[in-house]
This record gives C-alpha cells, structure tokens and sequence, in this order.
C-alpha cells in the first residue's frame, strides 16, 4: 500500500497542517514539553476518551508532579488515583516505569523509541508518541484514529488487525512523514481521526483531505476500515458479599496480577452452575477469606460491561458467623468502617454499590432523627401519645463483581 504520488503527498501534508493550526485540539499536555506529562497522556489516553482522560490527567500530575515522586508511591495511592479510569495495568506500569527511569536513565524520559519500549506498559505505538511529540523525533504513529484516516485515504479494503496490514499501514505512516515535523503532523493526524474522519459518518465535506481520500471518491468511506466481526460477549451473574460486624466491612484486596489487579473489593465471584447467587456469595466469601457469613437480604444489583464481557452484580448484606479472615484467594483483607471506603481504591462497579451504602446510611440517620423528634413530641405536656416504631437496625452494603471468579 505505498504512498507514491509525492504530489498527493505534498498536497496532503500541507492541506493537514494548515488544518491543524486552525482546528488543533487544546488540550493540557499539549501546553507543556515536560516528557514525563507527555508519557502519562499516552498512557491514560490508550483505549479511553480525552474527555475522560483530562480530569484524571489533571489530578494525578497534582499528586505525583514529578518522574521521582511517582517512583516513590506506593501502589495503593496510584491505584485510587487511577480510580474509575480502567484497564488497571496501566497504572500499575506507571510507578514500575518510573523506577526503571530513575535506576537506568538517570530520572529522564529515554529519547528513543528502543530504549521506551524497555520500560513497563510502553509499545510500540505509545513510544513513537513520546518521541515524536516530546522530543521531535522522526517517528510514525498508528493508533486507532491514524489506521482509520489512512484505511480511507488509501481505500484499503484489508482487515486492519491483521498483521500483514498493520505492517502496511506502518509502513504507510511513515512514507507520509515530513522530516522534521513529526510532532505536529502525528498530532494532526490524531486530530482528524477524533473530530472529522470519525468512525461513523465521517465529516467528508469539512476534511482537508478531501481532495485526495480514495475512499471518498469512491463513495465507500462508510465500509472503512474493515474489520473482523467482533465475537459475541459472554455475560456472567456475580455474587458479591457485604460481611458486616461490629460496624464494619470486610473488604479483600484482589491479587496484583490479572484484571482489577491490586484493587479493593467485597469478597464475590461467579455464580457456578446449579448455585442460588446467595450460595455463590456466602461461598466466595469463605474461598477468598476464610469468612463464614450469612445472608440477610439483597442490597444492590449492578450492570457493567468491560471490553471482552458483561457482568449483572448481585450485592447481599450479610452477617458474620465465624472464622478469622485469612488471604487464601486474595492478595490481603481489611475490616473497613463504611465511611472510610473512598480511602481504597475500587472498581467501578463496586463504586456502584458504595453509592447504595451512603444513601442506605443517609435514610437510616433520617429514620432515627423522626424517631428522636417522635419521642421529644412524646415528653411534651399535652402533647398527643404518639408510637413511633423505629427500626435502628438498618445495614449499609456494599458489593462489587469479582469479573474473573
């Protein structure tokens, strides 16, 4: 899939930059030229939207502002930075990449693609970002947006994630590359994916490149780029147990390596064959902690979907019977007093269901507030005899998925 027309080349080039300097995005790290700022972009923007992405961007480089103070931290502070934004490995890598930067490379980014990509979390894609956009180094860059502009442009009919054409559209990146302006031009091509060449009725008639996309003049925009046809989503039924006793949770911290590794959750997994959701959280609960609990009543369901599955989350308020708590099937366990939840860091499902707590605990202080009034009307001269039955009983809950069982 050469690029062979230096004409429509030089056409493309100059049509995309004038573009770009007039329609670029403002976006934080693009304000800056500090590496590091650079790198941490990269690595929050990777399967994640730039809305999402710049409040998260904005408070982590609050709180590790600097390659050393982000070496220093300590997983669990990262994760509950991270919390909420997904795809967990990433955030795990950040503080192992920063230490590898602070004993090999002196505490400054590496320059070369070869040299990133040794550092945790780094790819091929991530590290020709870093260094064409933080050190302006002639790199090409392929992510989503760029393989789509250039499956249009180029009316490439093959299916993109296989590798023969991933290497052509490498390949076909850099034949496009204008020596020098690897940055701005990386950047644009970025741009122009997020905003005009989009995945669904692209914007022809606003594109620069109008003029010289192919697949444009052939009217068959709408059909790129091809690929395969997405498997069908398995979807699983989770319990998830909320043991309270004596005002606390108990919560257990999932194993480092794997999905949500490192984060926090209430003991739970999925439900086995032949086995009431109520069984598979009371089971679950014992397997990973060692913990006897038992079921007083539902709490909460939550629907969630990640990239490859769904999951319904079936939380139940439960009580403590017995057993002293243990990490057999978790990496550590804590018994956590409701209010002090925020401090861990929590998948977004399990969020879910700390939200049902708060309100839970919100309603039974108002329940119990109408009973003292109730009473205090009592004690009044004259006062009608009122009976007020106040339950002080109420549980807060909370549950979240355990998505890998």
């Amino acid at each position: 899939m050469p690029a062979n027309n230096r004409d429509d080349i030089r056409r493309l080039r100059a049509a995309l930059t004038r573009w770009y300097r007039r329609h670029s995005r403002d976006l934080p790290w693009r304000r800056t030229t500090d590496p590091y700022a650079v790198w941490l972009s990269e690595i929050m923007l990777q399967q994640t939207r730039v809305a999402t992405v710049i409040p998260y961007y904005e408070r982590f480089l609050r709180k590790f502002p600097t390659i050393p103070a982000l070496a220093r931290a300590k997983p669990d502070d990262v994760l509950k930075a991270w919390e909420g934004l997904g795809y967990y490995t990433r955030a795990r890598n950040l503080p192992a990449a920063a230490r590898r930067v602070a004993a090999d490379f002196d505490g400054r980014v590496p320059r070369s693609v070869r040299e990133l990509r040794r550092l945790p979390g780094i790819g091929r894609y991530t590290a020709a970002a870093i260094a064409s956009i933080a050190f302006g180094l002639d790199e090409p860059v392929l992510d989503g947006n760029v393989t789509r502009v250039l499956s249009r442009l180029f009316a490439i009919r093959k299916d993109v994630s296989l590798p023969a054409t991933r290497r052509g559209l490498w390949e076909l990146a850099e034949s496009l590359l204008p020596k020098g302006k690897a940055s701005l031009f990386n950047q644009a091509m970025m741009d122009l994916g997020a905003t005009v060449c989009v995945p669904r009725r692209p914007a022809c008639a606003r594109c620069p490149l109008r003029a010289v996309c192919r697949a444009a003049a052939k009217g068959i925009q709408d059909k790129l780029p091809v690929k395969r046809k997405a498997k069908p989503v398995p979807h699983y039924e989770i319990g998830a147990a909320v043991v309270r006793r004596a005002g606390k949770i108990l919560i257990a911290q999932r194993k480092p390596e794997g999905l949500l590794g490192g984060l926090w959750e209430f003991p739970g997994g999925k439900r086995e064959p032949d086995e009431t959701l109520e069984e598979c959280a009371v089971r679950e609960t014992h397997e990973e902690t060692g913990v006897t609990a038992k079921v007083l009543r539902p709490l909460a369901i939550v629907k969630h979907a990640y990239s490859h599955f769904r999951i319904t989350l079936h939380a139940f308020e439960c009580r403590y019977l017995s057993g002293r708590p243990r990490a057999l099937g978790c990496a550590a366990w804590k018994w956590v007093a409701p209010e002090d939840l925020k401090r861990y860091a929590f998948p977004r499902a399990n969020r879910k269901i700390i939200e049902a707590i708060d309100l839970e605990a919100v309603e039974h202080r108002a329940k119990a507030g109408r009973c003292r009034s109730a009473a205090l009307r009592r004690r009044q001269p004259g006062a009608a005899d009122l009976h007020a039955q106040c339950d002080h009983g109420g549980n807060d809950g909370d549950g979240d998925m355990r998505q890998s069982g």
